[in-house]
C-alpha cells in the first residue's frame, strides 16, 4: 500500500529534491530553483509517496498564498502564474503516480510538465505551452547545414536586415556580467508590466541566478553592439551539455537585433558541440520560422477535491528514506 505525506519543511523538501529529484536541466537543479524561493518564500507542499519506508515519488508544490492556490515549487510568479520549465512528477510506477495524482490540492495550477507516457499522466495532463529546442547533432555541427534549409529567397532576406544593422560596425562581446544590467533595463522599456523584471521578486531573483551561475562557471552572456552602442543582451546558462537561453533585451531602435543574436546562439552551438539549445517556451512569431523543434509540455488545471478516505498525512519524521 503507498501512503502520502505532505512536507511543507524546506530543509527537509531540499534533502528530498537533492536525493530523489532527477537532473536532467538546468531547471532540475535545486540552486536555480533556491534562487526563486528565496525571493517568494512560498511555503513548500512537498507531496511525498512511500511504499513502507521505501520513497516511491513525489510532486513538488508551494503554496501560492496571493492565488489561494499551489502550484510547481518554488512557486514563482509571472502574470499570476509560474514561469520554471520542465517540471516533473518523480514516480516510481504508475501506482505511485496515481496515488500522488489523487492528492494533489483542490485549486492547483501545475503548469510545464514533461511528458512521461510511463506513468498514465495523459487523463489528468492538458497540452500548456510550447518549448522550442535546436539539436546540432541533427546537422552534425555544422551551422551552415542548418542554414541552408532556409529558402533562397528567406537567406536573401535575413542577409540583407543584418547587413543594414551591420553596417554601421558589428561586435559581439561575452560574458561582461555588468551587460545584464542592459539587458534588465532594454527588457522593462520594451515591454514594460508585460516584463519578467517588472515584478522585483522576479528580478531580484535572476540577479542571484546569474551569480551563482557565475561562481560555478556556468553564465554566458551575449551582448551585440552596432556602431559601439550596446543594442541586444541575452543571458543563457550552459550545464552538461545544453546551452539554455533564459532571458534577453533589445534596443528598439535596431529592429531585426533579435535574428542576429538568435542566429549567433545557433552558430556558436554548433562550433561549441552543444547538444541542444532550450529556448524555452513561447514563439515570439520566430521560433517556427528558424525551424526549433517544437516539444509540448503539459498541466494540471484545478483537480477535483482529494477523496477524504485517502486524505494526505503530515509529514513522518521516521520516514526519512536516509536522508
Amino acid at each position: 500500500m503507498i501512503n502520502v505525506s505532505i512536507c511543507n519543511d524546506l530543509e527537509i523538501a531540499e534533502k528530498l529534491w537533492q536525493r530523489y529529484w532527477p537532473r536532467k536541466c538546468l531547471f532540475d537543479l535545486w540552486p536555480v530553483r533556491r534562487c526563486f524561493q528565496e525571493q517568494y518564500q512560498h511555503q513548500p507542499h512537498f507531496l511525498v509517496a512511500s511504499h513502507g519506508k521505501r520513497f516511491a515519488g513525489m510532486m513538488a508544490l508551494s503554496r501560492i498564498d496571493c492565488t489561494q492556490g499551489f502550484g510547481h515549487f518554488p512557486g514563482e510568479l509571472w502574470q499570476g502564474t509560474t514561469w520554471l520549465e520542465q517540471n516533473k512528477i518523480v514516480a516510481a510506477d504508475s501506482y505511485a503516480a496515481r496515488d500522488l495524482l489523487s492528492h494533489i490540492p483542490e485549486g492547483s495550477l501545475i503548469r510545464y510538465l514533461c511528458r512521461d507516457d510511463r506513468l498514465g499522466l495523459n487523463a489528468r495532463a492538458i497540452e500548456d505551452e510550447t518549448g522550442y529546442f535546436f539539436f546540432p547533432p541533427k546537422y552534425h555541427y555544422v551551422f551552415e547545414a542548418y542554414w541552408n534549409g532556409f529558402s533562397g529567397k528567406t537567406r536573401k532576406k535575413i542577409r540583407t536586415e543584418i547587413g543594414r544593422l551591420t553596417a554601421n560596425g558589428l561586435k559581439l562581446r561575452h560574458n561582461r556580467r555588468g551587460d545584464l544590467d542592459y539587458m534588465f533595463r532594454m527588457n522593462l522599456e520594451r515591454y514594460q508590466s508585460r516584463s519578467y523584471f517588472n515584478d522585483p521578486r522576479f528580478l531580484n531573483a535572476f540577479e542571484g541566478l546569474a551569480d551563482w551561475l557565475a561562481a560555478n562557471d556556468l553564465l554566458r552572456v551575449t551582448t551585440v553592439l552596432i556602431g559601439g552602442r550596446i543594442a541586444a543582451v541575452d543571458m543563457g546558462a550552459v550545464w552538461n551539455g545544453t546551452y539554455t537561453v533564459l532571458a534577453g533585451g533589445t534596443d528598439a531602435e535596431f529592429p531585426g537585433i533579435a535574428k542576429l543574436i538568435n542566429l549567433h546562439h545557433l552558430e556558436w552551438a554548433c562550433l561549441e558541440r552543444m547538444t541542444m539549445v532550450d529556448f524555452l517556451c513561447g514563439d515570439f512569431n520566430w521560433k517556427e520560422r528558424f525551424h526549433l523543434t517544437p516539444r509540448p509540455l503539459y498541466q494540471i488545471i484545478e483537480p477535483h477535491a482529494v477523496d477524504m478516505q485517502h486524505e494526505s498525512q503530515p509529514w513522518n519524521q521516521s520516514v526519512a528514506y536516509a536522508l
